[in-house]
């Protein structure tokens, strides 16, 4: 069957194919908003299940989930109204200064965020922040490489959900916090590349409260019948402006949580990305 037969008949198999191609050859593709409704987020979150759905069945386990699209700046940019999420598999979960390549990624972005593990299921579509303080059992602080398999970071709404919100990898600090006293939203973050500040932020950069977020993912998770599970991790969101990812030392730190380094290793040849379908 023809990729052109293909899209009218399952636009949602189809969009998963091009990400898939995109991810296997290494090539940006074009935005899966042709295939798919720009704005229709049922859609685009079939295409993300059926994509995590075949990386299980290659071997990967589902370890957490990503909260995307918090920030306000970054939403128009982006010219995106809600935030979205993804789903965090085993492999990308990177220690705290160890050696990660940029060519594992397309187009690699930096941010600084607070990662939540839960204690405790979260699974009612009416989760507030309460339910979710008493769920966390600890937080780290984390940097996440966002990637998109969509070239020129050409997103909609559409878009990122169906690339798994833009996901890449998670570095997770060691060093463990509970968060009783902890006031989340005030929270300072800075960001340094080889040793130069390159993003600055705050909690209350993240839906107002990193918090905030958790619970207006777990509200969202469990309305799809995916709750959150104790044993995650969570990543709640940006603190600050993320940054085109090059290769170098990122180190965070973040008042009250402590601080993590992301170790980007130089690739030997630049990713490649086309404008057309894959």
């Amino acid at each position: 069957m023809s990729a052109e037969r293909m899209a009218r008949l399952d636009p949602v198999h189809a969009a998963e194919a091009r990400l898939r191609a995109a991810s296997c050859v290494h090539v940006a593709c074009a935005p899966v908003r042709d295939l798919i409704a720009e704005d229709d987020q049922d859609a685009a979150y079939a295409v993300q299940a059926l994509g995590i759905a075949r990386r299980i069945a290659e071997g990967r386990r589902v370890v957490g989930r990503k909260i995307g699209l918090t920030s306000a700046a970054v939403q128009a940019q982006f010219g995106v109204h809600t935030p979205d999420y993804g789903v965090l598999l085993d492999d990308m979960v990177v220690a705290d200064r160890e050696p990660l390549p940029l060519d594992r990624f397309l187009q690699p972005r930096v941010e600084a965020e607070v990662a939540f593990v839960l204690g405790r299921d979260l699974d009612s579509p009416t989760t507030h922040v309460a339910d979710v303080l008493r769920a966390t059992a600890f937080v780290l602080p984390a940097i996440e490489v966002v990637d998109s398999r969509i070239a020129a970071w050409d997103i909609r709404i559409a878009d990122t959900i169906a690339d798994n919100a833009s996901s890449g990898a998670v570095v997770l600090g060691t060093t463990p916090r509970g968060v009783d006293g902890l006031d989340l939203a005030a929270v300072g973050m800075r960001l340094d590349r080889d040793g130069e500040p390159v993003s600055t932020g705050s909690g209350a950069a993240c839906l107002g409260s990193p918090v905030t977020a958790v619970a207006w993912l777990a509200r969202a998770v469990a309305r799809h019948g995916r709750p959150l599970r104790a044993g995650e991790i969570v990543l709640s969101g940006a603190l600050g402006p993320m940054v085109a990812a090059e290769a170098g030392v990122y180190h965070a730190r973040l008042e009250g949580l402590g601080e993590v380094r992301a170790d980007l290793v130089a690739s030997a040849e630049p990713a490649l990305a086309l404008g057309g379908a894959a």
